[in-house]
Formats: structure tokens, sequence, C-alpha cells
């Protein structure tokens, strides 16, 4: 499990994560998944195109095969030079999304993943805005890739240009009571308590429109954007952490905003190195 999430408002995009990995293996005799470890500093957060105002966040699975999914995605960037660079850059996010899925899961998830009865889940947020002869659109947008054991659907808008808020993957039931005001398992409760579909439709539209917190508004500034991401994944870590079970939220915080004038910018990031060391 994780925590990560996208807070869009008009002036940017902030993407935050905690650096809890979880490495999944499975039972050859019974095909069944196993929690092989959960590492504490595993990088979620990723500049798409370096100095550009892209980036990605992923949740699920923290890696494919050997490799990391941070690696993977430092080697998908490694394959977009075909896009140009300065005045001829030119790309949309839609177009950077589709071919990351494609590079992740066709090229990579689906050959390590063939034999295995049920596959691991992994997602994905792409992030910022498109760009054409150098020149980003006014406003940002994002992108959400999904891969199941299913399989993984094209990617999806679920922030255009004009709308902001919150979206949140991986551990979801304690910032979803926190803004919604009531649990995921609410619909599962009013069911087993035996209320019909239609009722059980009303009283959760009724929730959705009376409960919900508005915290993000368009004109909000990026640094108290920044403010409520870090609040949220804190108190998501602090709730895996007290709740009972294992602890899969937790390790540093790490926070990267995504702006029209200042691209991609790292807030909080860890590294493996002393920081004076850090360019």
């Amino acid at each position: 499990m994780t925590i990560s999430l996208a807070i869009k408002v008009n002036d940017g995009i902030v993407l935050a994560s905690d650096s809890a990995s979880t490495i999944i293996t499975h039972d050859p005799a019974t095909g069944q998944q196993q929690v092989f470890n959960v590492f504490d500093n595993a990088n979620k957060i990723f500049n798409l195109i370096r100095a550009e105002p892209i980036g990605a966040i992923t949740w699920g699975a923290g890696s494919i095969g050997s490799a990391s999914i941070e690696t993977l995605a430092k080697d998908f960037r490694e394959t977009l030079v075909d896009l140009g660079s300065g005045p001829s850059l030119t790309y949309t996010v839609q177009e950077i999304a589709e071919r990351f899925k494609r590079f992740i899961y066709d090229e990579h998830y689906v050959p390590v993943f063939a034999s295995w009865p049920q596959k691991p889940p992994l997602g994905f947020l792409v992030a910022g805005y498109s760009i054409t002869a150098g020149i980003p659109n006014p406003q940002a947008e994002i992108w959400r890739i999904s891969i199941e054991d299913q399989g993984s659907p094209e990617p999806r808008m679920i922030r255009d240009q004009a709308s902001v808020g919150i979206d949140w993957y991986g551990e979801i039931e304690p910032i979803g009571r926190l803004i919604k005001g009531f649990s995921a398992f609410l619909p599962g409760v009013l069911e087993r308590a035996g209320f019909d579909e239609e009722t059980r439709r009303r009283i959760i539209d009724a929730c959705n429109a009376e409960l919900e917190e508005p915290f993000v508004i368009p004109p909000m500034p990026i640094q108290d954007a920044i403010d409520l991401a870090t609040f949220l994944v804190e108190m998501t870590e602090q709730y895996a952490k007290f709740r009972a079970g294992p602890n899969t939220v937790g390790g540093p915080i790490e926070i990267g905003t995504i702006t029209k004038h200042e691209s991609f910018r790292w807030i909080r990031r860890k590294h493996y190195y002393p920081s004076e060391l850090n360019r």
C-alpha cells in the first residue's frame, strides 16, 4: 500500500507521496501473491522530460520483475528525445501518457507477469502542461493509467484544463473520510443493513452533496497546495501506523510541483548521497 496524490489548482499541480514500496512475489504452487518486503525509500514521483512541466506519480506494485518503477520511469524519459527541445519541443500530456502506458504495460508488465495467474495492480498519474513549439498551454491536465489483473485500458483524463481538486490513490480511507465525510466502506455497510439499492444511492448522493469539505479552490496558491499535500500524506502515514495490521505507508515524504513558468520543481526530496553533492 502507499499514498500518492495530486492537487491541481489554477497555478499548477502538486504531486506528493510517501516512500513505502511493497515488493510482490507469487507462490508458484498456488499462484497467490505474497508480500516479500516493504521498503521505505522508494521514489514515486518523476519528471518525465527534464526541466519541462510534466511529471508522473505512481502507486501499487513497487517493481516489475527486478526493475524498480523509478528506473523504468527514467528509462522511459530517455525514449522521448524525438519530441525536440527548446523552441521545437512539442507534445501533449495525452501523447506522453499513451506512450508511457505502452512502455510500462506492453513492453515490461505483460512479459514479466505473463505467467502469473493473479497480476499485481499498478497505477500512474501523468500530469502537466501540453507544449506546442516550446510554449506551454495555459492550464495543466492530469491523465490516469490503470493496470489491473484484467489488463490496462487507454489512459483517461481525470482533470481537464478547467478542473481543480485532489486525487488520491493507494491507502484511500483516511483522506476519503476527511474530505468526503464518510468511509469508502459505507455502501457495503448500508447494503448489509438491508437498505435497497435505490435508498443506498440516495444516501450516498446526499453524503457527497452535503458532507464534502472543499479544501481546494482555483486561486489557491501553490504554497498552500504544498502545505495541504504535506498534511494529507502525514495524516495517512499516521493512520497507517496506528491502525491494526502491517504498516505499509511510511518513509520520507516527497513533493514536486509543476507550474507553467517554473516547470517541474522538487520541494521535498530524499537523496542517498550528501546534499552538497546534489548540483
